[in-house]
């Protein structure tokens, strides 16, 4: 069974095989660039806290922005090492369809998207799962944390309303991912006001900054 033909500009499609154009794909590797490095940034500064060693760049801006408490934490390590290691693995997955994707200009098959929806759809769900527990249980805010949420969530709206939109689940979901992917950025921007003001109403976070 394949995918009907349908033609979308800029987006190279035969029966059986889907591409995400160049410029999703370029916008995967920097982000997951600027998330890899910034994970490795963390992982260092974990280093730092267990050894009393000065990181590269330090993350302590206030009392409540500060990865101390979140590092430390047993939701820091929720599989009994830090999560800035699945951070440092997580983003060569969207490095890894990119280049893909460059190497297999006609498409790969709709399988290899679903998977690496689905795997970004973990990783969304992680950072809000990280965020409620930073605002909600540790009471602080984890600066290179932060960064890796701000690229972790239009990673997966873009991606998810593009695989949609281009048959990677089927016809019958393509008007709803051209909607999505039409409204991904303001999507993007009421996520991050969702976590920040969330984050403000309980902690204060810019009171602790003045």
């Amino acid at each position: 069974m394949t995918d009907a033909v349908v033609p979308v500009p800029g987006h190279a499609r035969t029966a059986s095989t889907i591409s995400p154009g160049r410029g999703l794909a370029v916008f995967w590797i920097v982000a997951a660039v600027l998330g890899g490095v910034v994970s490795f940034l963390l992982y260092l500064e974990y280093i730092g806290q267990l050894t009393g060693g000065t990181p590269i760049v330090s993350c302590d801006v206030s009392p409540l922005v500060t990865c101390g408490p979140n590092l430390l934490s047993p939701g820091g390590n929720l599989l009994g090492f830090t999560n800035s290691i699945i951070g440092i693995t997580m983003f060569l997955g969207p490095i890894y369809a990119a280049v893909a994707s460059f190497a297999a200009p006609g498409g790969l098959r709709p399988w290899f998207w679903r998977v690496y929806t689905i795997g970004l759809t973990a990783a969304f769900a992680l950072v809000h799962f990280f965020a409620w527990r930073s605002v909600f249980e540790y009471g602080s805010l984890c600066p290179w944390c932060m960064i890796v949420w701000l690229v972790t969530i239009p990673l997966f709206w873009f991606t998810l309303g593009w695989s949609l939109r281009d048959g990677v689940w089927g016809e019958k979901v393509r008007g709803i991912g051209a909607g999505l992917f039409s409204w991904a950025v303001l999507i993007t921007i009421l996520d991050y006001v969702l976590i920040a003001g969330t984050a403000q109403l309980r902690l204060d976070v810019l009171g602790s900054l003045f």
